[in-house]
């Protein structure tokens, strides 16, 4: 039977849109088989990786860095927040090249740039060399926040899109989080340097991966017809069975071609219940039997009109932040990773001291507990949520809205604010390291890995045909609070211990998420308010 993904609508603002759909073409991604998506997925994956591992891998290299540079701990904690604001605002070159000229170039050139950076640090003999190294890898890593979302929604459909969006969080939190395992490793025993020698060597190998595994995934659909409907308003309209006595007697007259609403929860499309497996494959002959063409291996695909789909690009990122869903995943999914800087900047600063005096290994071995947190966010927070809209939309008569997956941050919130604040209690009381890293850093895994996911896939899920310059949005909004937060701890706990600034911290990544309650009450409403805006026709769906 084809996938069921395939066929459905979803509820919008005040509309009901078509998820993507395969077209006749057996190029199409969403055609392609499971091989060839494993493959794409795989390449994104490893380039997504190696782009986040480098730039967040010092904390563990600052007493060396210090040492070298004739820097104080201030100075080195700049290394990593420099870089971080800058790879946030390069996605303002990234994606504009993404949606004119595909999604392959931009892997392509910015790993060759990460290549040459790695290089750099490596041989750097400065402070400011050591920075300009830094800077230019802030920009090559840009694509590593926001390229793969893009593929996600390139290739697979709705009611796996929380799965795979959890599976880009940990790949991309996880590189962050093994990069100083490793760096703490080797500045001991064989030298910062080497680290970055490493790093040449794995984004050699990412290239030639994207090389020989990642055909361009971009591809135009026609955009589908929309139907407006008027919507339930509230909790209470939204679990009522949808009736259809009052449609008047043209509805049933209307073409062929007219869209048709599907429950998202049945296991068969419509029509489907008897056919065979041959007969479905004549209905459908390329879903999951699609290949790459030779046109998707080309470095970069043309565009008749770049300019304007790259000032598109440069605009829409600020327009939504206009819209309460964008603003709401993104001050989530802020705060969320900053619960991992604040473990990422602090551990050197707390654990190489009394009454700890870790040695750099040991330092950058605690991240293992964040590394196996994030693992358990993976195999729970994409599967609940995908689950939780499912159950959701079973009793809303097959209708699913983006809000649906909202409660499934319930849990992930409690275990974020229990984290924060073993961890800067800890830290404050000098409690043995076991319970600040064992239970602290591993809550921290579990929810940065969690909280990000569901709020992006719910705006994703809202605004899927801009999800590049959501995600732009997104990163900017992050990585401004990183650097903030990146300058100002070090000399905030030696002022005022670690209690203040974690716990700041911890009730901001709070307050937003209580905000969730007044999204899935009126989210609906807050998507009607942009149900006309031209982002819902800024490419196909």
């Amino acid at each position: 039977m084809a996938d069921v993904g395939s066929h459905h609508f979803v509820k919008g603002a005040n509309r009901e849109v078509l998820v993507p759909q395969p077209s006749d073409d057996p190029n199409d991604p969403l055609n392609w088989s499971m091989a060839w998506k494993l493959a794409c997925i795989t390449s994104a994956a490893m380039a997504t990786f190696t782009q986040g591992f480098g730039p967040l891998s010092l904390a563990p290299m600052f007493p060396a860095l210090i040492e070298a540079f004739e820097t104080d701990l201030a100075g080195a904690v700049q290394f990593t927040g420099v870089c971080i604001l800058v790879l946030g605002f390069s996605n303002f070159i990234w994606v504009p090249i993404s949606t004119s000229f595909g999604r392959r170039p931009v892997y392509l050139a910015s790993q060759l740039i990460n290549f040459g950076t790695s290089i750099w640090r490596a041989k750097a003999n400065s402070y400011s060399s050591f920075m300009g190294a830094c800077i230019l890898n802030g920009i090559a890593a840009g694509p590593s926040e926001t390229l793969m979302p893009q593929i996600i929604t390139d290739i697979f459909f709705l009611h796996d899109r929380g799965k795979w969006n959890t599976l880009y969080w940990v790949v991309y939190m996880g590189a962050v989080m093994v990069g100083p395992i490793v760096s703490g490793s080797m500045t001991e025993t064989v030298g910062w340097r080497s680290f970055w020698w490493l790093n040449t060597v794995m984004m050699g190998l990412s290239f030639f991966m994207v090389v020989f595994m990642f055909p361009e995934t971009k591809f135009q659909r026609a955009l589908p017809k929309i139907v407006d409907q008027a919507t339930p308003t509230s909790l209470d309209e939204k679990t009522q069975p949808a009736t259809h006595e009052d449609k008047s007697a043209s509805d049933s007259e209307k073409d062929a071609n007219q869209v048709k609403q599907v429950k998202t929860t049945e296991l068969v499309l419509p029509n489907t219940t008897e056919l065979s497996l041959s007969e479905t494959a004549v209905r459908d002959p390329y879903l999951g039997r699609g290949k790459p063409a030779k046109w998707q291996w080309k470095i970069f695909q043309s565009n008749a009109h770049p300019s304007h789909s790259v000032l598109l690009d440069l605009w829409i990122p600020w327009k939504l932040f206009a819209f309460p869903i964008v603003e709401f995943a993104a001050f989530v999914v802020s705060w969320s990773c900053s619960s991992f800087l604040t473990l990422n900047l602090t551990q050197s600063q707390v654990f190489a001291s009394p009454p700890y005096n870790m040695k750099p290994m040991i330092v950058g071995f605690t991240n293992f507990a964040v590394l196996v947190g994030t693992i358990i966010g993976l195999f729970t927070a994409g599967p609940l949520s995908d689950w939780v809209s499912a159950r959701s939309t079973k009793r809303n008569n097959g209708i699913r809205e983006p809000e649906m997956r909202l409660p499934a941050m319930i849990p992930y919130v409690i275990i974020m604010f229990l984290g924060n604040i073993i961890v800067a209690v800890g830290y404050e009381r000098q409690w043995p390291w076991q319970a600040i890293v064992i239970i602290g850093y591993t809550c921290t895994g579990i929810q940065v890995a969690a909280l990000p996911g569901i709020a992006s896939t719910y705006a994703v899920d809202s605004y899927k045909p801009v999800t590049g310059s959501l995600f732009v949005a997104i990163t900017v909004n992050k990585n401004v609070w990183g650097y903030g937060f990146g300058k100002f701890i070090t000399p905030w706990s030696e002022d005022k211990g670690f209690i203040e600034p974690i716990m700041t911290n911890a009730a901001l990544i709070l307050i937003w998420c209580l905000f969730g309650i007044l999204f899935w009450w009126k989210g609906k409403t807050f998507r009607r308010w942009s149900r006309n805006s031209s982002v819902h026709r800024q490419c196909s769906l």
